[in-house]
């Protein structure tokens, strides 16, 4: 599609390493000006850097904070090429009209087959095993190893990964039961479980599977410990600050807990290479993963197509399906037409001043859409070709406009 701003000219910055096949997507829609590091930016950088940038992708370092915000002056949209969104400031970047899309769903498989993985690893104390192997010493016993078979797993957080672990789980021969705090349909024969507490004590295995909230920091503290299951194992691939890892080391030394793998730390490296320390080093069946979840070439080749085509679609429509700042609007294209793009404060009577600026100047609206939120309102007008320059200068200057594009 031709664009009314220059492609070529569009400044396009990935960090974090995001999938080469970003880049293709972009490239072959005619967005060459794609600048791919593989490390993430610290805060000072990162404002360096974003000035004259209108699309940046990032990963889960990179911290976009109000400061990087108020930096971007020109920045249009912002590609999480992962899952969660938890490392952008979601309500500035609402307020500054900056759309922000995700993967929520492209690496759920990674992550599913990687929980059963290590309940496989941990309940057959392969860490433990594997280590003494290692400095020689061949230690040929069954007892405390165990088939998943029979046993029960329990979930915290029945969303995407926490349902797809379900399927694989029962698919092996596991009992399932799941706690979330919002209702959620069971898929198969999973049980939601009343109480998180009744979860805990009839688990074998207890998987997290929750986002980063103020509800859910240290949801697994030494009193939720307390309640587990005696020789229960505990995996943690949701957010590190879910739990307390110094309560979980003391539930593993004392043996209530028999093992643990946690992929996700509060504190994590900038980079590969760097230095990581963790109380739960050197510790015997633990599994410790650098934050690799998602991280599978089939699950990076799904989220850069994924994020790249919703920010390709926004750039050239206006289509904001996925959108975590700007309301939901998906309207066809209309021939004969050129669409503007109008973010503004969501108060009373902007649409009535919308229509009264261009019906001033005999300007037809030949498609109107219109979608807000508590914030603000998103309004996508398609306007008469030979019309279009004149009705984008005019909503520019309809009050409590936040930003306002000629897409075509």
């Amino acid at each position: 599609m031709v664009t009314s701003y220059p492609k070529e000219k569009l400044n396009i910055l990935l960090l974090e390493n995001v999938s080469n096949e970003a880049v293709k997507e972009l490239t072959a829609a005619g967005y060459t000006n794609v600048v791919h590091l593989t490390a993430a930016m610290g805060e000072e950088e990162l404002i360096k850097k974003i000035k004259n940038v209108h699309i940046l992708g990032i990963r889960s370092k990179t911290q976009v904070t109000k400061n990087v915000l108020n930096a971007a002056t020109k920045l249009l949209g912002i590609g999480c090429f992962c899952i969660g969104t938890n490392q952008v400031d979601i309500p500035h970047a609402m307020s500054l009209g900056i759309a922000v899309f995700n993967a929520p769903y492209s690496n759920t498989r990674s992550v599913a087959e990687l929980v059963i993985g290590a309940s496989i690893m941990l309940i057959r104390g392969i860490p433990d095993k594997n280590r003494l192997m290692h400095e020689g010493v061949w230690m040929k016993d069954a007892s405390h190893s165990h088939e998943l078979r029979g046993k029960t797993l329990g979930i915290i957080g029945y969303g995407n990964i926490g349902s797809q672990v379900s399927v694989l789980a029962e698919a092996i021969g596991m009992k399932v039961v799941f706690y979330d705090t919002q209702k959620k349909l069971p898929l198969g024969n999973a049980v939601s479980a009343d109480s998180l507490k009744w979860l805990l004590q009839n688990a074998d295995i207890i998987t997290l599977h929750t986002p980063a909230m103020r509800s859910t920091h240290n949801l697994i503290n030494k009193a939720t410990l307390a309640q587990c299951k005696a020789g229960a194992i505990l995996i943690n691939y949701a957010r590190g600050e879910v739990v307390d890892i110094a309560a979980l080391k003391d539930s593993l030394v004392s043996g209530r807990l028999s093992g643990a793998a946690v992929d996700v730390f509060a504190e994590e490296p900038s980079g590969s290479g760097d230095p990581f320390v963790s109380l739960l080093q050197q510790m015997p069946n633990v599994l410790l993963t650098p934050h690799i979840g998602g991280s599978t070439e089939e699950a990076q080749v799904n989220i850069a197509m994924d994020v790249s085509s919703k920010l390709i679609n926004f750039i050239e429509t206006g289509v904001t399906a996925g959108s975590h700042t700007i309301p939901e609007l998906n309207p066809t294209v209309q021939e004969h037409t050129h669409r503007i793009l109008h973010i503004h404060k969501n108060v009373p009577g902007v649409l009535s001043e919308i229509n009264a600026a261009l019906s001033s100047k005999n300007i037809n609206i030949l498609g109107q859409y219109l979608k807000t939120n508590q914030e603000i309102g998103y309004a996508i007008l398609d306007i008469s070709s030979d019309k279009s320059k004149n009705a984008a200068a005019l909503l520019n200057g309809v009050k409590e406009t936040i930003k306002v594009r000629l897409v075509y």
